[in-house]
C-alpha cells in the first residue's frame, strides 16, 4: 500500500526480489514450526552475525523467537515480557531468519 503525499514524488530505494522474499518466508516458516515444536527446551543458537546463545524457547510468534537466557551479569534483555521467566533469566528476542543454526541440548 502506497500513500500519495501532495508535493512529493516518489522513488523506491530498495525493493525485494520475489524470490527472495519467498525464500525468506519459507525459512521464517520452517524456523517457526521448529521452534513450536521445541518450546520449553534449551537449545543452543548461532546467528548469522556469529553470536551464540543458550538458552529456553519460550515463545515464538510473527518470526520473532523468545528466549530465555541466564542472568549473567549486565542486562541483555528488556524487562517486563509477556512471557514469564523464572528471576535468573531475561527474555532476548530473535529474529527467525537470521538464524543460522538450532542445536537442541539434552539435559
Amino acid at each position: 500500500m502506497s500513500i500519495q503525499m501532495p508535493g512529493y514524488h516518489q522513488q523506491v530505494l530498495y525493493q525485494a526480489d520475489p524470490n527472495v522474499v519467498y525464500n525468506l518466508r519459507s525459512i521464517r516458516d520452517r524456523v517457526h514450526h521448529i521452534c513450536r515444536q521445541h518450546m520449553n527446551q534449551i537449545v543452543r543458537i548461532e546467528t548469522m552475525d556469529g553470536q551464540v546463545l543458550v538458552g529456553r524457547i519460550v515463545n515464538c510468534d510473527k518470526g520473532i523467537m523468545y528466549l530465555a537466557v541466564s542472568k549473567q551479569g549486565g542486562y541483555r534483555a528488556f524487562f517486563g515480557s509477556p512471557f514469564s521467566s523464572p528471576s535468573d533469566e531475561l527474555i532476548l528476542t530473535l529474529v527467525l531468519y537470521e538464524l543460522l543454526v538450532i542445536t537442541l541440548l539434552y539435559t
